[in-house]
């Protein structure tokens, strides 16, 4: 009973006594759980919204049959329907038209429309079947009828009855909203119609885009499909509803990865400030520890008392960080959607589920790690011999073991040696574990440097009997220089990592922007309103805007998706012209090209994306296939771009080859050079006026740009206030360091005092202190940060996203935030020394016995 008198005794004592070196890391503790937990129920939300997504399209269907390219020939349905083992095929038209009403304030005005075969879905995918009005029942087959999701109505703003008009390609087709889909799932923006209507209002004859199969009682699934897919033509591909599943997962699991990643960094930080923190407290109360144990406390009750303390305020800090991180993540999903705007899934709109498993998972990682921070100040403790202990001096012996840099080097070279290994399962495991070892192993190695250039400085300055100020400082750094390392580790930590991310921020926005001026030549460019419109302009289409007034020069572009890999995200194809000798001047190429010489007559050169080398073995000079056609044609890799917007991989080939590989003569974009003297605004008037003129969007380059480094800023939105929140922790963390610093240091001020030194030269010395202090941690906090910036730059980033960068440093930005830190840690310090310097000089005096 008293000894739990004792120990809340204790440590209400001490919290009381110093709550800004409590609040901060409570803080720090808080910021670290509550970035972690909202983007952990950010993602969690994303996903399982749109596998639920998947699984509403999917319905009952045991199989389904799809194509590498987007639709194929409806002639396979009848042979699947007769197959034996199969109960029922259903067949189903994708199409993605534009919405012209939306156009003006939604950039984003595609609606998936399906086809469907009312009678068979019904049996397999009952929530796609609309529900008509009463006494309408026969709309459900009717041309004209059109059935919304309840999000696809409330986006358009449509009702029952009204008439909805919808364009694909040039061609602009009224359809009657007949009625809902009340079992659509949440969120999803989705209509669904007859497939024979969707087919004929959309130039669709003859194709589809999947087929669902239901299969008979007793027969097994994986040999049924295994035998499917040997059956089937190598442009057929057969999947259940897991591998849609399975590809979602991979469209944005680096993405997400990364994002967690970068949250434990977060964390991380907050735990560096604990433990500073408690090795600053711990060091401090070492007479008050020894004169416990002389009146009887062992040294496991010291122990526990400690860690009882750290448990304490990692459950505090856990818990403030949960409920931080639950309204963070709301704030997130209300104004970035569930990709937080990685794009990944745009079309749903995803709710939070608060799992408890989760939540307790994060509180058991924040009190963790807040007790690993505790852990080795305690043991110290608890270890320390009580007569040397209640000397008044005997804190900075009890730091001499931090002073060997072996532990430091050892981190660094192993850090320097996992840069060199291959990422395991496409992810940059060894690149984390490169970053967090580099970490250690500079914060490690603080105390050894900083006692190498304060020892260095005090001499110099000694020598050229620089003031007594700067003499009384550097004394101070240069002989207690583990206690200053301390100080330093929060300004070190966060500034390292604030530089590393703006360094690797900068360096990709500024290599986009290069990318964008290269791949962006044209003065206008002009597509229908889907952005990969599977019928885009027929040729007639096409010597009309071609024949327009003003055009010096007109490229036409056909892209497509295409599948290679069905457990991968689809690739991107896209057919330009492009000069083979010199590609170049069209695409941003890499080192790595064959010339035309090279080139075989017989093979048809095609470019890839640096995407293509790493997730399908696409380097310079290999043959591959293409599924284009049922023919087989030989394509060879001539060169590797480099590309941006398509992480999972785009291929590039000249227009005029897949037009003969194909017989698909219609495009979807057409790049116009405009003749001298002629403005854009004129050629786009000109061509508003055509027949089809009123279906076609124009974008110039300058809007394109806009766009995409606005996308661009939104991905890293998070990265922005990662940046900010670690900025935030280092003053938390000089805040509370030089506090409890200054506090330990009150006997010393008391003396100084005595001899003669005034209030206003001790608040001067103090400031001195916390600038050479902040000036050393934020000079090594670069090269640290510099360092984790190449890491970030040349490992994790091509083997997260497959795509590499050039190194650009924001010196500006760096500068600006290293003189605002530098000011603000100086301040920091010395408003923690005046209450320090506050007390009565007498009383501290005699407390040093």
């Amino acid at each position: 009973m008293y000894r739990n008198l004792l120990s809340r005794w204790l440590l209400q004592g001490e919290w009381q006594a110093h709550r800004l070196q409590i609040v901060a890391a409570l803080i720090a503790i808080a910021l670290g759980i509550a970035m972690g937990f909202s983007i952990h129920l950010i993602n969690t939300a994303a996903v399982n919204e749109f596998s639920a997504a998947v699984k509403s399209l999917s319905g009952q269907s045991d199989l389904q049959v799809r194509a590498t390219q987007p639709t194929f020939d409806e002639m396979l349905y009848p042979l699947l329907a007769q197959h034996e083992g199969v109960a029922i095929a259903s067949p189903v038209l994708e199409i993605q038209v534009a919405v012209p009403a939306k156009l003006e304030d939604d950039r984003n005005n595609t609606l998936k429309i399906l086809g469907i075969d009312v009678y068979r879905a019904i049996t397999i995918t009952p929530d796609l079947v609309g529900v008509p009005e009463e006494g309408r029942a026969f709309d459900m087959l009717s041309d004209d009828a059109i059935f919304l999701s309840p999000a696809a109505m409330e986006w358009l703003e449509a009702k029952q009855g009204d008439r909805l008009p919808l364009r694909l390609g040039t061609k602009t087709v009224t359809l009657r909203v007949a009625g809902g889909l009340v079992r659509a799932h949440a969120g999803q923006r989705i209509a669904v119609m007859d497939i024979g209507a969707a087919q004929w209002h959309f130039d669709h004859i003859g194709v589809l885009s999947r087929i669902d199969l239901k299969l008979k009682q007793g027969i097994h699934h994986r040999g049924f499909k295994a035998a499917l897919e040997k059956e089937l033509p190598a442009q057929y591909l057969v999947t259940e509803t897991i591998d849609q599943e399975r590809r979602v997962h991979n469209m944005s699991r680096a993405y997400r990865i990364n994002l967690n990643v970068l949250a434990l960094v977060a964390l991380f930080t907050g735990a560096f400030l604990v433990f500073s923190t408690q090795v600053l407290s711990t060091l401090r109360r070492r007479p008050q520890f020894a004169l416990l144990r002389v009146l009887g406390l062992t040294r496991n009750q010291i122990l526990l008392q400690i860690l009882r303390e750290s448990s304490l305020l990692g459950i505090l800090g856990s818990l403030l960080g949960l409920g931080l991180g639950y309204a963070l993540a709301a704030t997130a999903l209300h104004i970035y959607g569930g990709d937080l705007g990685g794009g990944f899934f745009s079309e749903i709109k995803p709710s939070i589920q608060l799992s408890p498993l989760a939540a307790v998972l994060f509180l058991v990682l924040g009190i963790g790690v807040t007790l690993l921070g505790s852990l080795l100040p305690a043991w110290e403790a608890a270890r320390a011999h009580p007569a040397p202990a209640l000397k008044s001096g005997s804190e900075e012996i009890a730091l001499t073991k931090l002073q060997t840099p072996w532990p430091a080097l050892i981190c660094l070279l192993l850090a320097v040696i996992l840069t060199q290994l291959p990422p395991v399962a496409e992810l940059p495991f060894f690149g984390y574990f490169a970053v967090a070892l580099l970490l250690i192993g500079g914060i490690a190695w603080m105390p050894s440097l900083t006692a190498l250039l304060f020892s260095g400085l005090f001499r110099v300055f000694n020598r050229l009997t620089a003031g007594a100020l700067t003499t009384l400082a550097l004394a101070r750094l240069a002989n207690a220089p583990q206690q200053a390392a301390i100080a330093l580790g929060g300004v070190l930590v966060s500034f390292c990592l604030m530089v590393a991310m703006a360094i690797m921020v900068a360096s990709f926005r500024i290599s986009v922007e290069d990318w964008l001026a290269h791949i962006l030549p044209a003065d206008i460019y002009v597509r229908t309103e889907v952005r990969q419109d599977a019928l885009g302009f027929t040729p007639q289409e096409q010597q009309v805007i071609a024949a327009t007034t003003g055009i010096e020069r007109i490229d036409f572009i056909r892209s497509l998706q295409i599948t290679l890999d069905p457990t991968r995200p689809t690739v991107t194809l896209i057919a330009r012209p492009i000069d083979k000798t010199d590609p170049g001047n069209t695409l941003p190429m890499t080192d790595t090209a064959l010339n035309s010489a090279e080139i075989p007559p017989e093979a048809i050169p095609i470019w890839v994306s640096e995407a293509m080398v790493d997730l399908y073995d696409y380097r310079v000079g290999k043959r591959v296939a293409l599924p284009l056609s049922e023919v087989q044609q030989d394509y060879i890799v001539a060169g590797v771009w480099r590309d941006y917007g398509r992480q999972f991989g785009a291929i590039q080939m000249q227009l005029s080859d897949y037009q003969k590989v194909t017989s698909e003569l219609q495009v979807n974009e057409a790049a116009l050079w405009l003749q001298d003297g002629v403005t854009p605004e004129q050629v786009m008037a000109a061509l508003k006026v055509l027949p089809f003129g009123d279906t076609l969007t124009f974008w110039q380059p300058n809007e394109i740009r806009a766009i995409s480094l606005k996308i661009f800023d939104r991905s890293f939105a998070v990265t922005y206030l990662l940046e900010l929140i670690a900025v935030g922790v280092g003053l938390l963390g000089v805040a509370a360091s030089f506090s409890a610093q200054a506090l330990r240091r009150v006997k010393e001020f008391g003396m100084l005092r005595h001899i003669g030194v005034t209030r206003g030269q001790i608040y001067r010395m103090l400031a001195l202190e916390g600038g050479l202090l902040t000036g050393f941690g934020i000079t090594i906090g670069f090269l640290l940060g510099g360092g984790i910036s190449l890491i970030l730059i040349f490992i994790v980033n091509p083997q997260s996203f497959h795509w590499t960068m050039q190194l650009h440093v924001p010196w500006q930005w760096l500068i600006i935030m290293a003189l605002a830190m530098l000011m603000a840690a100086a301040l920091t310090a010395l408003l923690a020394g005046r209450h320090a310097v506050a007390g009565n000089v007498i009383r501290a005096v005699k407390e040093d016995w």
